[in-house]
């Protein structure tokens, strides 16, 4: 409660205050005060309020994606895989947490570069890779984040009575319709465990963008390139991510599943 309270509400706190603050057109220099004008700025700026948006829908897209492959993975991992599969599956989904953050984003920047891994495997096929662009940044956000789904949710199917997939089957329903109507319903707690977290790393991150994305810009690129030069606007701007997590958990409250977690 100490680290919660006296570090991580009051630094938001300070944040809040700093975006209400002054910056001397001429000098740069920051002044306390009190104006909306970078309110105003982060809200009303085409270019701002575009980059909003376009980080909010990488953030939701990472995050389904991530769902799309977990629930599959977690439901062979749980209940079909041999346990040696289900061991080395397992490794194999939390191997990338053991290398650092940034040596994973470098990774997949060595992979997609234009003299990279995927270019020169697919020059045979005649395919090439898309550059640094949205679509590499949301496939570099997905492996980044991807245990963070993975792990949760083949928890909760694991934990599923093996005698609700034999009721299931006894009643003719097939693969998908047991999935949809049995293990889905019974994993959305876990399923909204992770996509807390996919959603919000994903919302938060920049150098994904800025190593993987080309001209991409995301909500964090356009705050690290202020921090120095406006910090009232970056502590402004700042506030859309959490707005938009705020937003998030409540839509996530309304459903139950967080009192079920």
């Amino acid at each position: 409660m100490t680290w919660i309270v006296g570090v991580y509400i009051v630094s938001l706190f300070l944040l809040l205050i700093t975006a209400f603050w002054n910056v001397d057109p001429f000098t740069s220099r920051v002044s306390p005060g009190f104006n909306l004008d970078n309110f105003e700025l982060v809200l009303t700026v085409p270019a701002y309020i575009a980059t909003s948006i376009r980080t909010l829908l990488i953030a939701l897209t990472v995050t389904l994606i991530c769902i799309l492959f977990a629930v599959p993975l977690g439901i062979y991992m749980a209940k079909i895989a041999k346990p040696w599969v289900r061991n080395l599956l397992a490794v194999a989904i939390t191997l990338p947490l053991w290398a650092g953050y940034l040596v994973k984003i470098i990774a997949m920047r060595l992979v997609f570069t234009e003299e990279g891994f995927f270019n020169w495997a697919m020059a045979p096929f005649g395919i090439r890779g898309p550059g640094f662009s949205v679509p590499i940044v949301i496939l570099t956000l997905t492996y980044l984040w991807f245990p963070y789904m993975a792990l949760p949710v083949y928890t909760a199917i694991r934990q599923i009575p093996p005698n609700l997939f034999d009721a299931s089957s006894d009643m003719g329903a097939k693969g998908f319709t047991t999935v949809n109507r049995v293990v889905f319903p019974l994993i959305v707690p876990a399923v909204i465990a992770g996509s807390v977290f996919t959603f919000s790393l994903s919302l938060g991150d920049y150098l994904a963008a800025r190593f993987t994305g080309g001209a991409t810009q995301m909500i964090g690129s356009i705050i690290a390139q202020n921090i120095n030069l406006n910090p009232p606007v970056a502590a402004a701007y700042s506030m859309i991510p959490i707005l938009f997590i705020v937003i998030y958990l409540m839509v996530a409250r309304r459903t139950g599943s967080l009192e079920r977690m």
